[in-house]
């Protein structure tokens, strides 16, 4: 009797607020990311994309990549991974690139991709749009010409890529793109109803407090708070939609502060989705040195470094300049 009054109380109690979490969680990524893939939609049938291209060629050369690779960051900033890697594969027969160089794009495009939904899910987390779109964006050239200069200095990586997988065709019509589009948002609400299942089962076994544990000390070096622990890693290896949709949750219901949501979203920008899109690019012919290990590196060390220089601000400094919130969004009262 006992356990049955237990089992109802359980499924009473915790499945009805697991539901409207999931829901809550969607429900706000979705109100960020429809409209926004829309409008992006809508520039790519302009034949936007070459033009934003134009902007980008001069910055090639500093990473060491011709200018025609341009194009292909600029699909892969305005949409996503698999935009970039379709325009890459349509322009790498006509370049002679070696590993070096296809490994630097990849690294570039890992950091900086789906900026007008990911940067929008940074803000509405907490972290201004500036903040967030220069650290996307600086960190990915900064990442890009280090990188270069790396290889380059090592003669390491010299060899011509072979091009060994070749992309499915793509249904580009309106179409095939709504029906693809569907299919995101679906396989989104079924990750995000896993993921915070998962967050619960780890807090009720206690799992989460030993991986806190464990993880202390390069959080700590990081300026992330324990609280933020399970977000993170949620961030940094399914991606930023995922983590960054949980920490908008978080920011708002004031559990986390907003310096330590800064903090994590700082990590989240230069280091996230490490399996799925590391796994990716691979298929392009990168390395493994460069798209995993020191991307990981060079964000550790980038958001340390920031974080301490951001900390000696003031208060006032950090609230203007780096910290949003969603108050902001909200009109003001007629007096």
């Amino acid at each position: 009797m006992s356990t049955k009054l237990t089992l109802h109380g359980f499924i009473h109690d915790t499945v009805p607020s697991l539901v409207k979490e999931i829901y809550d969680v969607s429900a706000t990524l979705f109100k960020l990311m429809i409209p926004i893939i829309i409008i992006v939609k809508i520039l790519e049938e302009l034949g936007a994309i070459p033009y934003l291209s134009k902007l980008l060629e001069p910055m090639m050369s500093l990473v060491g990549l011709p200018e025609s690779m341009g194009l292909v960051w600029t699909a892969n900033l305005l949409s996503n991974m698999y935009a970039g890697m379709l325009v890459f594969y349509q322009m790498a027969p006509e370049e002679s690139l070696t590993v070096a160089q296809v490994t630097v794009l990849c690294g570039m495009m890992l950091i900086a991709h789906a900026l007008p939904v990911e940067v929008r899910i940074a803000q509405k987390a907490g972290m201004r749009l500036a903040v967030a779109l220069g650290i996307r964006l600086g960190g990915a050239l900064l990442f890009g010409i280090l990188l270069h200069q790396f290889y380059s200095w090592g003669g390491w990586l010299q060899q011509p890529v072979e091009l060994t997988w070749t992309p499915p065709p793509v249904d580009t019509s309106w179409q095939g793109w709504l029906i693809a589009q569907v299919q995101s948002l679906a396989m989104i609400v079924v990750i995000i109803s896993a993921l915070i299942t998962l967050l619960r089962l780890l807090r009720w076994l206690h799992i989460e407090r030993l991986m806190i544990w464990l993880l202390q000390p390069v959080l700590r070096l990081l300026g992330i708070c324990p609280k933020a622990t399970s977000l993170t890693i949620i961030g940094i290896t399914l991606g930023l939609a995922f983590g960054g949709g949980l920490l908008i949750r978080e920011a708002q219901s004031g559990r986390i502060s907003r310096r330590d949501v800064f903090s994590a979203l700082c990590l989240l920008s230069l280091c996230h989705s490490l399996i799925e899109d590391t796994l990716l690019v691979l298929l392009l012919g990168a390395d493994l040195s460069g798209v995993l290990w020191a991307r990981l590196v060079f964000s550790l060390v980038f958001v340390a470094v920031m974080t301490r220089l951001i900390y000696r601000t003031s208060d006032s400094f950090q609230e203007r300049f780096l910290f949003y919130s969603i108050r902001e969004e909200q009109p003001k009262a007629s007096v």
